[in-house]
């Protein structure tokens, strides 16, 4: 699912590194990996505090980084972006594919000591299913027709037709029924303190401070080698790393320039270990298509010709990011490389802004039935490669006579304020790509009426509602391909978003930290088994 990249990504931070190890001839193979120790913790850094911590209800990173530890699905991605099990041991298909019986562990319990059973799995289709529950996801359940308990460790899913996220679906955290059933989850305790089957129990919740999850010892994996996670909230991205460098922090993304400069020392080299890649994510500047100034096609493509997308990668990302054309990670099945990102065409812009009826006026601004042409790109705060990419876009605009004002709003502010309910012309934000294409939760139009919307800019288009269903529905991949790429082609056209770059993700770790191994899928896939030899387990036991 997409995931509003408000903050910094920690759990489902994911890596496009392709790594290749070469022993050459005549050199030995590596020493024998020491046993890990037991103990010890790990501090990420957060720009933004988590919302609420029930799987399928929250749509911000920092909560799902939390509840991805806390909770299992069924199924997950392993290192290498394949389908594997979790709590179902295993699954069969029908001839048909419709059916998905799934035989699952009988050895998982609940936090609270509870065992997991399919009563658990059907409750959590039910729950997100039902159109009561306040849920941005729940389009990805209603294709199931039916979810029964054969018996309590047997699940058949008998979906509507032929679904292509039928076991994708299945990796979001199953709820605990005997918590949640005929209750309001948001009134629940389970917001703020939740009860999972994870590798990591919840342990405390200091709003604007720190969340902290600790091993569960009980784990049918067996116990994570470090006994805890701390997840400090650092609203600023400066003081994040004077914690970073004080060596109070661990883990954190860095900035551009931190990457290029801050960290280029004989200090960071000794004591940190650095990852570059390219992000499965993007920046774009999205225009509410409610308003009067942004209702017509020909203003919106003018915009993006203002526009010059490789000076804000040179200037804001020190060249650490690519251009886009669209929703979809470059190099990876579904982007149409057929496409190019808008070119920096100021002319172009003035001729299609025109024909829109903006004129310049004397004074060298447009002006359209006596108005100037301005607008507010709004953004959240603590994000300075959003700051800095709206001063440029204020910058590059004003040369064709658009006025572009900016205002930075505190995260929650941003979202429940503005975003959500519309109120904002234009806005500078970024998703995280999952490995499928599916973008329906994004980009269809029944994703409008929800209250937390992610369709959320109003954008409407019969033919893209028409492929992203059929997409969904659509099990061959050569199939999906054309079906996706006609999708970006409508973007393309009808220029809703900017897509402006795909950022790299700059993360950085202490040395401490042994056994992290960088796949296709992320850094943090393996997270359980990272460890810290004991003279090195610096952090209290927190409580």
């Amino acid at each position: 699912m997409a995931r509003r990249r408000g903050r910094f990504l920690v759990g489902s931070v994911v890596l496009s590194l392709a790594l290749a190890v070469a022993n050459p001839a005549g050199v030995s193979p590596a020493a024998p990996q020491p046993k890990p120790d037991l103990g010890g913790a790990i501090a990420f850094g957060s720009i933004g505090d988590a919302s609420i911590l029930i799987p399928g209800i929250n749509s911000d990173s920092a909560s799902g980084d939390i509840t991805g530890l806390v909770y299992n699905g069924l199924v997950k991605y392993d290192k290498d972006i394949k389908i594997v099990p979790v709590m179902a041991k295993s699954w069969t298909v029908s001839p048909d594919g419709k059916t998905i019986t799934f035989k699952l562990r009988q050895d998982v319990r609940w936090h609270d000591g509870r065992r997991f059973t399919a009563h658990d799995c059907v409750f959590t289709y039910k729950f997100m299913s039902d159109p009561k529950t306040l849920t941005p996801y729940r389009a990805n359940w209603t294709p199931i027709k039916s979810a029964v308990a054969v018996d309590d460790y047997t699940l058949k899913v008998t979906m509507k037709r032929t679904y292509a996220k039928s076991l994708i679906i299945w990796m979001m955290g199953i709820l605990p029924k005997h918590l949640l059933e005929g209750k309001d989850p948001r009134k629940t305790s389970l917001v703020r303190h939740p009860v999972g089957t994870g590798a990591f129990k919840f342990l405390s919740w200091q709003a604007g401070r720190r969340i902290v999850v600790t091993a569960n010892k009980d784990y049918w994996e067996g116990r994570p080698y470090l006994n805890q996670i701390i997840t400090r909230v650092i609203p600023d991205m400066a003081t994040m790393f004077i914690e970073l460098k004080a060596q109070n922090l661990d883990l954190m993304g860095l900035t551009p320039l931190q990457w290029r400069r801050q960290t280029n020392n004989s200090f960071f080299r000794k004591n940190f270990r650095k990852y570059k890649y390219l992000a499965f994510a993007y920046t774009y500047l999205g225009f509410n298509l409610k308003s009067d100034k942004f209702k017509d096609r020909r203003v919106r493509q003018a915009i993006a010709y203002a526009i010059d997308k490789k000076q804000i990668i040179q200037g804001v990302l020190l060249g650490l990011g690519e251009p886009t054309a669209g929703p979809y990670k470059p190099g990876t099945w579904p982007y149409n490389t057929k496409l190019e990102p808008y070119p920096y065409d100021p002319q172009k812009a003035l001729k299609l802004l025109a024909q829109a009826g903006w004129k310049r006026g004397s004074d060298g601004r447009l002006y359209k039935d006596g108005r100037p042409f301005v607008f507010t790109i709004i953004t959240n705060l603590g994000n300075e490669s959003r700051k800095n990419t709206a001063l440029i876009i204020k910058h590059q605009l004003k040369k064709i006579g658009v006025t572009a004002q900016i205002r930075i709003l505190e995260w929650t502010t941003f979202l429940h304020n503005f975003i959500n309910p519309g109120k904002f012309e234009a806005c500078i934000l970024g998703w995280t790509v999952p490995p499928d294409p599916d973008a329906y939760n994004v980009w269809h139009s029944s994703s409008i009426d929800k209250k937390n919307k992610l369709n959320f800019i109003y954008f409407k288009n019969d033919e893209v509602d028409r492929l992203l269903v059929t997409g969904r529905y659509t099990l061959d991949q050569k199939k999906r391909k054309r079906i996706y790429d006609r999708f970006q082609e409508i973007l393309h056209r009808e220029a809703p978003y900017v897509f402006l770059y795909v950022p790299y993700s700059l993360t950085i770790i202490h040395h401490r930290f042994k056994n992290i191994k960088p796949a296709p899928i992320g850094l943090t896939y393996n997270l359980i088994r990272w460890w810290v030899p004991r003279p090195q387990q610096k952090y209290r036991f927190l409580r």
